[in-house]
């Protein structure tokens, strides 16, 4: 995978809850530079992203329930809508967590079926991120087949802010469970172009990664 090809897989992420506007503007062009996939933002950026990105091939986007997934449904897709109707055209929502480790899976099922039809009736794509780190292999693959059965665009791996981030066998567990209808989203503790390009060797089609630039610099030319 040259640089080209591994920057148009790169999330650039900036979700620090310290992150100024200005460090936005910069998140932005890095990402302009470079032809990031997209940046991921927390939403109360995701005007002034869309208007330092508009007219070119960066995607707008930002996350919804996060980083806990332990909101409302409600407040979940109400997050989706509203963060749509300001530019964004990806949104990245947390699995309520606590939910499926109880086994409650339809209310899994519902919480996500609500916010895919508020992004898939904008045109807006859906990553879902089940913080892999607090699972079973088993709620993993469980999971993974609740959002091949609601038609998620992506599954992700980990919001960063949990215990772990992204590890080679989840992806591959993940891309194992999903199939090829369904993305998956690597994030979490990837620095490097080595440690990118092993997330998707194992399945990875996208890498969420604050150090987007960094990652590129070790990337063949």
């Amino acid at each position: 995978m040259n640089r080209q090809q591994m920057a148009r897989a790169i999330d650039h992420t900036l979700l620090k809850p310290e992150a100024t506007p200005g460090d936005i503007e910069r998140l932005c062009r890095e990402a302009l530079a470079h032809h990031f996939a997209a940046v991921c933002v927390n939403a109360v950026f995701v005007p002034l992203a869309a208007r330092k990105l508009a007219g070119s091939d960066v995607a707008v986007g930002t996350v919804a329930g996060f980083p806990l997934g332990a909101t409302s449904t409600a407040i979940k897709a109400t997050e989706a809508e509203l963060a749509i109707a300001k530019g964004a055209t990806e949104i990245d929502m947390v699995m309520a967590v606590g939910l499926l480790k109880a086994g409650r899976d339809g209310a899994v099922r519902e919480d996500i079926t609500a916010v895919a039809a508020v992004c898939h009736s904008q045109g807006a794509l859906l990553k879902v991120i089940i913080e892999a780190a607090l699972l079973t292999e088993a709620e993993k693959v469980t999971a993974c087949h609740i959002c091949t059965q609601v038609g998620v665009d992506y599954v992700k791996t980990s919001t960063g802010f949990a215990r772990g981030g992204a590890t080679v066998e989840d992806v591959a567990l993940i891309h194992q469970a999903v199939g090829a209808a369904v993305g998956v989203k690597a994030a979490g503790g990837i620095h490097t172009y080595a440690e990118a390009l092993r997330m998707i060797e194992a399945g990875a089609t996208r890498i969420g990664a604050s150090r987007g630039v960094e990652i590129l610099e070790g990337a063949p030319r």
